[in-house]
């Protein structure tokens, strides 16, 4: 019996598809195709009996007989229409190229360490930026150091007060209580050896060289570190940098300049006050705690910790204040506009200048150590 319109019969032998493979009969013939099994790559494939054919039932029979056989039909089927075989073959053509190909087996660690990899690579992207920025701001001081009427104090005084003045409690009382505790400590460990006498080089050596200096500086990166990114930020989220640049006025001079002065200016007397407040801190334990009294407290300062422990300790201070404004500011720069984003910039401003710090008093110790400071 002759097959109708859209009908599919596969024979024992050959596949032989009948009827119109169109559009109009898409519905019955995605039924027959998912009930047929696929012909084997092998297995000979007979179109001549199909009547009307579109790009549609050409979908189909690259389903059944493979997108990639359907693409090289001029090499099984060349007494077809040239017409249909050109369908026929764009179609699998087409088909053939949208397949996914199949996705390799991925190892195990190859994630983990891509992941690694991409972190490194943006840790050495952000350090070049960073060396990239040190750069364009001190060529920048350098052309206005030249220039006292482009000097901007009254901003800098502005700045001082907010870096330096107004953290001054906080560095006090932070120091006050950490030299209490570094006395504590010592006075219950040299105990042991009959040596509490020693608990003042300890407090001395630790304010003067290390304390002092790195506790101001890393309050200093949670605080103004922030403070800078966050202001910076939210006047580029404003297009106010933008606007500064059109009136022909240089963004680092007029924001990062004072920013960088006044924190150069600050963490050195913010690093005198952590000293003073730690080795007071330590005295007072001393004196309640040991019986060492501030008369003999001060005669051992005098007697047995020299002035170059002061000086190595000072001489850190502006170093981390440079560091701590510019990666400040920096970050405040590569705020994209919005508000999640001043958010993402103000927390790395704050772990980069903390890291930074550690990192560069590491090196300083190291350096100190070599040179017999």
């Amino acid at each position: 019996m002759a097959a109708g319109p859209g009908e599919l019969t596969l024979a024992p032998g050959p596949a032989c598809p009948h009827g119109d493979w169109t559009l109009a009969h898409h519905a019955r013939l995605r039924r027959r195709v998912d009930e047929a099994h696929r012909v084997r790559a092998e297995a000979p494939v007979d179109l001549a009996e199909i009547g009307a054919l579109d790009t549609a039932g050409a979908a189909l029979l690259a389903e059944l007989t493979g997108a990639e056989r359907l693409a090289g039909i001029d090499d099984w089927a060349p007494a077809l229409p040239a017409e249909r075989r050109a369908l026929l073959r764009a179609v699998g053509e087409a088909l053939t190229r949208c397949e996914a190909p199949a996705r390799p087996r991925r190892h195990p660690l190859r994630g983990p360490l891509a992941d690694i990899g991409q972190r490194v690579a943006g840790i050495a992207h952000q350090q070049k930026l960073l060396l990239g920025f040190i750069g364009q701001v001190l060529a920048t001081l350098a052309a206005t150091l030249l220039r006292p009427r482009r000097w901007r104090l009254t901003s800098v005084v502005a700045q001082v007060h907010q870096t330096g003045l107004d953290a001054l409690p906080i560095v006090a009382l932070l120091t006050f209580l950490v030299g209490a505790v570094v006395a504590f400590l010592g006075a219950t460990v040299l105990s042991d050896f009959g040596a509490t006498l020693y608990t003042v080089h300890l407090v001395a050596y630790a304010f003067l060289r290390e304390f002092g200096v790195i506790l101001a500086a890393i309050l200093l990166a949670g605080r103004t570190a922030s403070a800078f990114t966050a202001q910076l930020g939210a006047m580029k989220a404003n297009e106010e940098l933008d606007a500064l640049r059109t009136l022909g006025l240089d963004p680092v001079e007029l924001l990062v300049l004072p920013r960088v002065v006044a924190l150069t200016i600050s963490l050195p007397i913010l690093t005198f006050v952590g000293m003073l407040s730690g080795i007071l801190g330590g005295a007072l334990v001393c004196l309640v705690a040991l019986d060492i009294s501030a008369v003999q407290f001060l005669a051992i300062l005098e007697r047995d910790i020299a002035v170059q422990h002061f000086l190595v300790g000072l001489g850190k201070a502006p170093l981390f204040a440079f560091v701590v404004a510019v990666i400040g500011c920096l970050e405040g720069f590569k705020v994209s506009g919005s508000a999640q984003s001043v958010g993402e910039h103000t927390t790395s401003s704050v772990v980069q200048s903390i890291f930074m710090v550690i990192l560069l008093d590491a090196v300083a110790a190291l350096f100190c150590m070599e040179m017999g400071w």
